[in-house]
């Protein structure tokens, strides 16, 4: 058993801010100790965020002995903060009025998330649970689509008539008891809660109680479509620096709001989500389950294999020419090798360009231009280059003007890929992050394989 003496200086935080290994280790043993109150003592200084990486960082078959030694610490705001795959895990182990319970602490775009990942039935109960008016606006929230700025909007605003004046406004916020608890600015809407403006708090603090709040008022604002997907809203959040944006219906009006904290989240998930589609690694979360992990990444190497049967097939066409001349089986992987790792630098720059709505119609084909002209710059260093180094090496004239050439052809080939696959694919609606490197691969290595070996077979290297 640790005693109090043995745990009472450890660092809650190491060097870089994040929860020190030896404090979740001191939490663990006072948990298996059965020393409950010592457990709430070390954990309930904690930020929300930091309790919720203290259970990620807790062992999966500890963390019901964790969340049972501080009842009431793992609330609403722990659970917004906590993995995705973490949460699900503690949240099914709840009964459907304590999630309830939860939700209703929450502001409503949290608590969507909380429970729109439960199955159906939960669901329904936790729905079932809940107080009438928090049940409409998360059923509300869940009819829109996943992703959505509906799904990601808060309920929770302040809406004032534009004829009240700035005193009226200000006696509004004071005396009325259920208002949002955080908000930096105040929408002025029309008789059918049709935003006109909004107003920062600021300005109301600062301005004369008699004067009109329409006067005072900003009518230049964004409006977001409820139905807009969350990674074009963070994009809108980015290009105009917004601090909070209204959400409009389809008959535009006033239905909720997305505030910037909302979208930092997004912003990093996306980022995130686009890098691992890149590679075929699916969430790439760690705390998912092995076994959906491996159907993810099988899936893709699968497709990879195949792929991979297609360029050793272009081989094959040259069994007698590398039979013969076995330096050409030498030298052919760095062509490919060299013409993959050039598209993909292509395509992770057109994939983010296209996901930051920097590559649009207008400029694509300047984008292929582009990229081809450097396509050419690269591909014309590296062919020199591996072109001396092969003549050095193997005293071979021909041989080192066939790579030379093939580099430069793999490169322009590598860069026009690059560009036009991802490109291509967006057209069709299909995620240029889910299936471009798998395109782009296909095309570098047979295309690699075709230039180098179609060479040295014209230049008679093989016969």
């Amino acid at each position: 058993m640790t005693s109090e003496t043995e745990t009472a200086d450890v660092a809650q935080h190491d060097a870089h801010d994040r929860i020190n290994p030896d404090f979740v280790r001191t939490v663990l043993d006072l948990v298996e100790a059965g020393d409950a109150e010592a457990v709430r003592e070390k954990v309930e200084p904690l930020h929300p965020a930091d309790i919720a990486d203290l259970v990620e960082l807790t062992p999966a078959d500890q963390r019901a002995a964790l969340a049972a030694a501080i009842p009431g610490l793992i609330d609403g705001e722990v659970l917004s903060e906590m993995n995705d795959w973490v949460r699900d895990a503690l949240i099914e182990a709840l009964e459907p009025h304590e999630v309830a319970d939860i939700a209703a602490e929450l502001d409503t775009d949290d608590a969507v998330a909380i429970i729109e990942d439960m199955e159906e039935e939960d669901q329904r109960a936790v729905l079932r649970a809940l107080d009438p008016d928090d049940r409409a606006a998360i059923e509300e929230a869940l009819s829109y689509p996943e992703e959505s700025a509906g799904r990601l909007m808060q309920r929770e605003l302040i809406a004032v008539p534009e004829h009240w004046t700035v005193g009226d406004v200000l006696d509004f916020l004071r005396g009325e008891e259920e208002l949002a608890t955080d908000f930096w600015e105040i929408f002025v809407v029309d008789p059918a809660h049709k935003p006109l403006g909004t107003c920062a708090l600021s300005w109301i603090l600062r301005t004369p109680r008699a004067v009109s709040i329409s006067d005072v008022m900003k009518r230049e604002q964004t409006l977001i479509p409820v139905e807009m997907d969350q990674e074009e809203v963070a994009l809108i959040f980015q290009k105009y620096a917004l601090i909070s944006a209204a959400v409009v219906d389809d008959s535009g009006r006033l239905v909720g709001v997305i505030t910037v904290d909302d979208i930092v989240h997004i912003i990093s998930e996306e980022a995130g989500e686009d890098t691992l589609k890149l590679a075929g690694a699916g969430d790439g979360d760690i705390n998912e389950p092995i076994g959906v992990t491996v159907r993810t990444r099988l899936t893709w190497l699968v497709v990879n294999l195949a792929t991979a049967i297609l360029a050793s097939s272009v081989v094959g066409l040259f069994q007698g020419e590398i039979a013969a001349f076995a330096l050409l089986a030498v030298l052919m992987p760095i062509v490919s090798g060299m013409g993959g790792n050039a598209g993909t630098q292509t395509l992770a720059v057109v994939v983010r360009a296209i996901a930051t709505n920097q590559l649009t119609d207008s400029n694509t084909w300047r984008m292929v231009g582009r990229e081809l002209r450097i396509a050419i710059a690269n591909g014309l260093a590296l062919g020199l280059l591996i072109g001396v180094g092969t003549f050095v090496i193997f005293d071979n004239r021909d041989l080192s003007l066939v790579i030379c050439l093939a580099m430069i052809l793999n490169n322009l080939l590598a860069g026009l890929g690059g560009v036009l696959v991802p490109v291509t694919l967006d057209r069709m609606r299909v995620d240029p992050a889910v299936a471009s490197a798998v395109f782009v691969t296909t095309l570098t290595d047979t295309g690699g394989f075709l230039a180098f070996l179609g060479l040295a077979t014209l230049w008679g290297l093989g016969g």
